[in-house]
């Protein structure tokens, strides 16, 4: 137990002497790595919002953590002579001289960040496993825990660089791999929600090191030799402790008067109270007069559920749906196309998934069951699937149906999303990629569930495969240079 206890010790005692002692030029490193410093605070930024709290372990000079523009920060390093240069620099923050395996006693249990980052601090630690176990506390059921490191196999280029006085001098650490940092978060009770690549060019190169971070980085075999490794996780004892218990079903509907009122009989009942909203798209077929029959019989033959409905305002299914998000008055949405292609009875599995913590966001997919004949048309058949792989890259998480309709999300991440993807402008018609880019930005967890796609009853497909093709085809481009290519 002594020579545990000693070891810890020394390890710790080595890093604060190390530090303390490179502290004076350590202004002088990273200003001769600007480039570098740069390309990686732009990615921790994408995955992180402004005006957050945000706790960084290991914090070094503090120019990281400023860079993320928190509303509250704490940094925590081991080293007294950098902690005092953080706190000559950035005096909006807070930093604390300690050792991060002793968290407990350096920050206060009732304490809550919605981000905790370790940039290049996970080889540091004696114990990782204790260390990350602690930091439940900190979290609650939006925290993301953000780890930044090296990938190993530049190890030998480090080694040239600091032998040249080109990269700054470091302890000899232990530059773990992608597979042994996810099982360190597994047994710690993190679950990991997104994984990134990114930074081929540390240097300028003459301005083309921007292009090829940008533009070549993201793309495969490329990515297998980035400098820089992302892991965003969340912590799994706090994404379930509160379980939402209220539910809006979005229906937008337009020329679908023959499915209204199978689509009020089939719904099951989610949550403990939920509410029906209709959103009609200036139909020609009587889709209208119906809803309103509808709800006036139901709102007072049964007490499940309550059915509003609204008439849209613009075009599109998009702005139906989120004219829809807007009007409801309840903790989860769900959106069910008025075609009934997906059966209401599904929600069930979709409200399970959200309700337990097991998922953030719920997307339905299509393509897993064998489809009735005439569900969708075999070249759109082809092009989701192509598609799909296409945008699993592209997102950094597993999609199989990017288009379906049926998604489930809370209304607070929802807000999150739109205020997140203000700078995306209004790019989706059908709003599909709207919430699944913002969804990816946000790290939020995602779980799919595989639903039986049936013909229409009722009415026509208001979707050409050309169209449909053509959107697709765009939104690829868009994820790419918006999302991806950063």
């Amino acid at each position: 137990m002594k020579n545990r206890k000693e070891t810890k010790t020394n390890l710790a005692k080595k890093v604060e002497i190390f530090y303390d002692k490179i502290a004076s030029s350590r202004k002088k490193w990273i200003k001769k790595s600007k480039s570098f410093h740069k390309e990686d605070m732009l990615m921790l930024s994408e995955f992180t919002f402004k005006n957050s709290r945000v706790l960084e372990l290991g914090c070094g000079s503090g120019q990281l953590l400023n860079s993320l523009q928190p509303s509250f920060g704490i940094g925590i390093d081991i080293s007294r002579e950098i902690i005092k240069e953080a706190k000559k620099n950035y005096k909006t923050l807070s930093f604390i001289r300690g050792d991060i395996s002793e968290i407990k006693s350096l920050i206060k249990k009732d304490i809550k960040f919605d981000y905790i980052i370790l940039s290049d601090t996970i080889g540091y630690l004696n114990d990782i496993q204790k260390t990350l176990e602690q930091l439940h506390r900190y979290c609650h059921k939006d925290t993301r825990l953000i780890l930044s490191y090296y990938s190993p196999l530049w190890s030998p280029i480090f080694t040239l660089a600091t032998f040249f006085k080109l990269k700054m001098p470091d302890i000899n650490t232990h530059l773990l791999n992608l597979t042994d940092i996810k099982n360190f978060l597994s047994i710690s009770d993190f679950e990991v929600v997104r994984t990134e690549k990114k930074i081929l060019s540390p240097v300028k190169l003459l301005g083309v090191g921007r292009v090829i971070n940008k533009f070549l980085a993201p793309l495969p075999i490329f990515s297998f030799f980035c400098l820089r490794h992302y892991i965003i996780s969340r912590s799994i004892p706090e994404s379930k402790k509160r379980l939402p218990a209220s539910t809006s079903v979005i229906i937008p509907c337009k020329n679908e008067m023959g499915n209204v009122e199978e689509a009020v009989k089939r719904l099951p009942k989610i949550g403990n109270k939920m509410e029906v909203i209709f959103i009609e798209g200036n139909s020609s077929d009587g889709t209208w007069k119906k809803i309103k029959e509808i709800q006036e019989v139901y709102n007072k033959r049964q007490k499940s559920f309550k059915i509003r409905s609204y008439k849209q305002n613009k075009k599109g299914k998009a702005e139906a749906v989120f004219f829809g998000f807007q009007k409801a008055k309840n903790e989860v949405l769900f959106i069910l196309d008025g075609d009934l292609t997906v059966s209401p009875e599904e929600l069930d599995k979709f409200w399970k998934k959200i309700s337990s913590g097991d998922a953030e966001y719920v997307n339905g997919s299509r393509l897993v069951y064998p489809m009735d004949d005439k569900a969708m048309q075999f070249l759109n058949f082809i092009a989701n699937k192509l598609f799909s792989i296409l945008f699993s890259w592209l997102l950094g998480q597993k999609y199989t149906d990017t288009l379906c309709g049926t998604k489930v999300l809370t209304k607070q991440n929802y807000l999150r999303i739109k205020n997140k993807n203000k700078d995306l402008g209004d790019f989706d018609p059908f709003g599909d990629f709207f919430i699944i880019f913002g969804c990816s930005r946000l790290s939020l967890k995602m779980c799919e569930i595989p639903i039986r796609y049936k013909a229409r009853v009722y009415g026509s497909t208001q979707i050409s495969r050309f169209s449909h093709g053509f959107m697709l085809i765009k939104m690829v481009i868009f994820a790419f240079f918006r999302i991806k290519a950063i």
